[in-house]
């Protein structure tokens, strides 16, 4: 085992608490609030994709905030996930500049390619498929998806094939 990874999975990792102090230190001691959505970020990533009730009161401790302000953030923000999905975030962006430069086309290929539906994971838990986002904020580029916080623009059902075939 390292110090990314721990037996309990309600538990932080040495890792993830070490990010997490780090981010607060950028913070002035009376805003350390300010650290939560990179708290949810390293945690999340810690437990393969989402965040439970336990993780975001370890975070609540750590950040010395209410557990609800944690919980709070996490249900409001679409990047981060309260269930077990995949280990991937895969987002393809519907709104009408992508729509117009062909992404439903590209959400339907995703679907076909990895054999499920938004809002679904692959069987072996690599990827989910999240709800379709209403804007990625790269309408230049689209159609786009984006994996993990990762843009990919101008896509065609081929370049969305060696994307996903690329990713380990």
């Amino acid at each position: 085992m390292s110090e990314h990874t721990t037996n309990n999975p309600n538990e932080l990792s040495a890792h993830s608490i070490a990010e997490i102090n780090a981010c607060m230190a950028k913070y002035p001691e009376e805003q350390k609030r300010s650290a939560v959505l990179s708290a949810l970020q390293i945690v999340q990533h810690q437990n393969h994709g989402f965040v439970t009730k336990e993780l975001m009161d370890e975070i609540a401790k750590i950040l010395e905030l209410p557990p609800v302000q944690v919980y709070e953030v996490a249900t409001f923000y679409s990047m981060f996930e309260t269930k077990p999905c995949g280990r991937l975030h895969l987002s393809v962006c519907t709104n009408i500049s992508c729509m117009l430069m062909g992404s439903d086309q590209i959400l339907s290929h995703v679907e076909k390619k990895l054999g499920i539906k938004v809002g679904e994971s692959t069987p072996d838990g690599k990827f989910y498929l999240k709800k379709e986002e209403e804007c990625l904020a790269a309408c230049a580029g689209g159609p786009m998806m984006m994996i993990d916080h990762h843009y990919y623009e101008s896509l065609t059902p081929q370049k969305v094939d060696e994307i996903l075939d690329g990713i380990e």
